[in-house]
């Protein structure tokens, strides 16, 4: 009888194989004959994976057939998987006999393969190899059976062209692509199509792309969707083109013209690991051919030097400000700064040298001592430490069959891991990992810019004056003397903010390393700080700062590395006490202030949207708090930045609200784009109409300063949610809701997601007051009820808003159909007098509540709603754009108060003149309300300033509002 084997583990984890080896007590039954090696296998392996002992406890014979059919003991070969596969899939009927087949397989094979590495009976490459394999056949079987199906459904599509049959192409990427799949990889996969065209022999036509698009989605549900048999892979179709914003399947031709006009240098990066994976292959390879001069260049690619290092850097800012030392994947010295290396050479060198053109990374890094001169030891370490970091990575997945590469924290899930990489202890295991990773993390940090070391010794005269008055070697008056020589306009005041530093419990509680780091920024920090015009106040908020960041001494490194740096963080931090605070709550946001060039050159919105792509890549799609907090930051990171440049004069007003409303509009769509995968992974896609499912036909509309593109810094988003689906019909998953729940569902998604408050602050304050009757209003509308509530219900100053109402976010089609409706309420013929009448009376109710008193109007001037300010402004353009906009359409065309004012002018209902006045005080008034926000003050000045620009402002009010 087979008994556990006790002996050779550790005292700890006797209870972990016990309690397994008693859950397979029945599949132990079925086995009749065994291996002599057989009891202490089982033993290793049920000690290192729960997922195993769960996948045979549930299926008794699972065990059994593995065992005698010899594949426990014995490697596949490359087509294995396939013709087990389509052997069963041939007599399947349904696509639930489908989900169950592949589900059930992938089981089956999982439990060998983890067999396999933990008994060391396969290394790490033939692991990783015959797992993308496994994916491959499940791809590429599922989609065939699906393709055969959706032909008998929807016919078959046909090149315009060629007239030939149309197959999809799928392209495997990442790990996939290289055949290197961890255990619980998910795959990354790209949808391509050779031809446009239309389906032929259905009664209903498709056009291809449509088609496969369906198809798609069809592959993507029988792999990704979790049954009560599990799943198969989780899939992301993330590095498609234009990402999560991009259509699901795309032509050759739109997959060219993407990579050469849009391509961005991370996607060549990305492109290197491409591999045709399943489908059309040797059209696949024609595809591939055509993409290959966008990844390897024929010259040496000097030119990818600055954006691969801004890649690098991006690496290590990620690990500084998630602290992923536990990871082996992500932290410092990981498996991704493995790949980083190798990959960067061969985007350099690639398209000179073929040999570079693999995608796997174990064939690369042999190649690099002769391919490119790197030291041959160098090489042996990198190549020794991947496989030690690869095989640990398994090791960790193997225990849950879950897709994490997080070091364990308790006892025994760390003896565990240690007992299944062959160490005794857990100290002796994390001895030889931090070894390892320290190699990696060292060639890593020497790669494209080595690091320059400056020696703490070597301190000037000055340094020795600042650090004299730090280390208590003065009196009150000699200290203050010195502040005052070196220009310090309040001496004391200045001396005090030192002193009590220095003495804070904070800093006397500091290690001896934080200490040593403190010493070599504060010279700099002082020395910057006299330079300003306000050196005291300046010290007191860069004070602040410091304070906050002294338990977390990494960046005070980041400050005394890059003096660069710490010259802006001064310079920003006089000019603007929004800007101290923000980083004194999210220091995080010091790495920002490194590089120049992109402090104050803010990208286009194209490019904001490549970058937050970028970064939510590297997170799963299912960890939401994980992608909460990349939001965040990406917002904090950019509202810095544009602060920065406003506050140096780098940018014009106008383009710093385009840059903060851009900034918005690509959160929002991401935000989107996340809650509309949770809610369609749990109920399935929502019906547009019988048997059409939506795609998304949902928008996101943006009221007020979001819909004028004139956000400033901590604007809330005035919101209106709209879906045009049938309210009446269900979602199509296993756990079905009426569509409208699914709607209201998704719009409260992605208020949480926006409202919440993390550790990283909060995205965006929402507002859904202006949605259809307010907030006793359905959370969501569908397009035809918002339509008819315009039409029939909406008050005058609802139409008001509507004048600044644009699509934000959300699909194209539907985008369009809001726009007609939009232009339809926008250009009704109004009866003049009612309307002013209406308007007039709104604002003056506004001016009430919301102005200043009339006790303080002689004294105070609030720039947004006394008489003459920004409102004023806002309502007289609405109420010539309600009141003219069905003689001259060109009123509504724009929802951004400057361009309609250049329409006013251009058809003649204000002169030249005026529309210049309205012009000139909007921006200049927004102008001061931004400084006001830097300085953190409110909207409130004098009466005695702006006041030439307020009396012509009313003057023209008075002349248009006056009956």
């Amino acid at each position: 009888m087979l008994k556990p084997q006790m002996e050779q583990l550790p005292e700890a984890l006797r209870p972990v194989l016990q309690q397994n080896w008693d859950q397979i007590s029945a599949a132990l039954d079925h086995v009749t004959s065994s291996p002599a090696s057989f009891a202490d296998d089982l033993s290793r392996v049920l000690t290192g994976s729960t997922f195993v002992a769960e996948q045979l406890g549930r299926n008794t014979e699972m065990l059994s057939n593995l065992l005698d059919s010899g594949d426990l003991y014995s490697d596949y070969d490359e087509d294995h998987y396939q013709q087990c596969l389509k052997t069963r899939f041939a007599s399947l009927e349904t696509e639930e006999q489908l989900h169950t087949a592949v589900r059930c397989f992938r089981q089956r094979e999982q439990v060998r393969l983890i067999w396999r590495d933990l008994n060391r009976l396969s290394d790490m490459r033939t692991t990783t190899r015959e797992l993308s394999w496994l994916a491959d056949a499940c791809v590429e079987q599922t989609m065939n059976w699906l393709y055969l199906h959706a032909c008998e459904r929807w016919g078959t599509p046909i090149g315009r062209d060629s007239k030939n049959p149309q197959r999809m192409v799928v392209l495997g990427m990442g790990k996939l692509g290289a055949n290197e799949l961890n255990l619980s990889s998910d795959i990354d996969l790209i949808f391509v199509y050779p031809e446009n065209g239309e389906t032929e022999g259905s009664k209903k036509c498709l056009d291809n792309q449509d088609f496969f698009i369906r198809l798609g989605k069809k592959l993507i549900q029988a792999l990704d969707n979790t049954t009560i048999d599990g799943f198969v892979f989780r899939v992301d179709m993330r590095l498609r083109p234009f990402g999560s914003a991009g259509p699901l399947a795309i032509s050759f031709d739109a997959m060219e013209g993407y990579y050469q006009d849009h391509g961005r240098e991370w996607e060549r990066y990305a492109m290197i690991k491409a591999r045709v994976m399943a489908g059309d292959k040797e059209a696949g390879q024609e595809l591939m051919g055509i993409l290959r001069p966008f990844v390897y260049r024929k010259y040496i690619d000097f030119s990818a030097f600055d954006s691969l290092r801004e890649m690098k850097d991006m690496i290590s800012r990620e690990v500084r400000r998630k602290g992923l030392n536990n990871n082996v994947k992500l932290g410092a010295g990981g498996i991704r700064e493995v790949e980083f290396i190798a990959q960067v050479f061969q985007l350099l060198r690639g398209g000179r040298d073929t040999r570079l053109q693999q995608r796997e990374l174990c064939n690369i890094l042999p190649l690099l001592p002769e391919a490119v001169g790197m030291p041959q030891i160098a090489a042996d370490e990198l190549m020794q430490a991947y496989l030690f970091l690869r095989n640990t990575e398994h090791a960790i997945q193997a225990v849950a069959d879950k897709q994490t590469q997080e070091l364990p924290t308790t006892e025994q899930e760390q003896l565990r891991l240690a007992f299944n990489m062959g160490f005794d202890t857990w100290a002796s295991f994390t001895q030889h990992l931090d070894a390892q990773r320290e190699k990696v993390r060292h060639h890593f940090t020497d790669l494209i810019a080595p690091s320059e070391e400056e020696d703490p010794e070597q301190t000037s005269t000055d340094q020795q004056l600042w650090l004299s008055l730090w280390k208590d070697e003065l009196d009150n008056e000699q200290a203050e003397a010195i502040l005052k020589e070196q220009g310090f306009d309040t001496p004391d005041e200045a001396w005090h903010l030192i002193d009590t530093l220095r003495q804070s419990k904070t800093v006397q509680m500091l290690q001896k390393i934080a200490q040593d780091r403190l010493l070599l920024v504060l010279p700099i920090l002082f020395q910057e700080v006299i330079k300003t015009d306000n050196p005291t106040e300046t010290l007191s908020r860069v004070f602040e700062l410091i304070q906050a960041i002294l338990r977390r001494s990494a960046y005070l490194v980041l400050l005394a590395e890059n003096p660069d740096a710490l010259q802006q963080l001064v310079k920003l931090c006089s000019a603007s006490n929004w800007f101290s605070e923000k980083l004194r709550t999210h220091p995080i946001l010091l790495d920002e202030l490194i590089d120049q060039n992109t402090l104050y050159a803010p990208p286009n919105k194209e490019q904001l949207n490549s970058e937050l792509r970028q970064q939510l890549l590297r997170i799963p799609e299912e960890d939401t708090e994980q992608l909460m907090d990349a939001l965040r930051y990406f917002k904090n990171a950019h509202v810095l930045k544009v602060a920065a440049s406003e506050i140096t004069d780098a940018l014009p007003l106008m383009k710093v609200s385009d840059y903060l409303t851009w900034t918005a509009e690509v959160i929002l769509e991401a935000v989107v784009d996340i809650a509309w995968k949770l809610m369609t992974e749990k109920h399935g896609l929502p019906q547009k109409t019988a048997g059409v499912p939506c795609d998304p036909d949902f928008i996101v509309l943006g009221y007020g300063k979001m819909g004028g593109i004139e956000l400033s810094y901590g604007s809330d988003l005035d919101l209106v949610f709209i879906h045009d689906a049938d309210p009446n019909l269900f979602t199509d998953g296993n756990k079905q809701i009426p569509n409208a729940v699914f709607f209201t569902r998704l719009g409260q998604k992605i208020i949480h997601i926006l409202n919440t408050f993390t550790t990283s602050g909060q995205l965006y304050e929402v507002d859904m007051r202006l949605r259809p009757s307010g907030n006793s209003g359905l959370l969501v509308s569908s397009l035809k009820a918002f339509a008819e509530y315009q039409q029939k219900e909406a008050w005058t100053w609802e139409h008001q808003a509507l004048v600044r109402a644009r699509v934000v976010a959300g699909d194209l089609a539907l985008k369009s159909r809001f726009e007609a409706v939009r232009a339809d309420i926008l250009g009704q013929k109004r009866e003049s007098k009612k309307l002013l009448t209406d308007v007039t009376e709104m604002r003056e109710k506004m001016r009430q509540h919301l102005g200043s008193k009339s006790s303080e109007s002689d004294q105070v001037f609030h720039l947004k709603h006394d008489r003459g300010g920004i409102v004023d402004i806002e309502f007289l353009v609405q109420f010539l754009v309600l009141n003219y906009a069905s003689q001259y359409p060109e009123l509504y065309q724009f929802t951004d108060n400057i361009r309609i004012l250049d329409a006013v002018e251009n058809v003649g209902l204000l002169e030249e003149k005026e529309t210049e006045i309205l012009r000139e005080a909007y921006k200049a008034y927004r102008a001061v309300g931004h400084k006001q926000s830097m300085q953190d003050l409110s909207n409130t000045i004098s009466a005695s300033e702006m006041k030439d620009l307020r009396e012509a402002v009313a003057t023209i009010w008075q002349t248009v509002m006056t009956p």
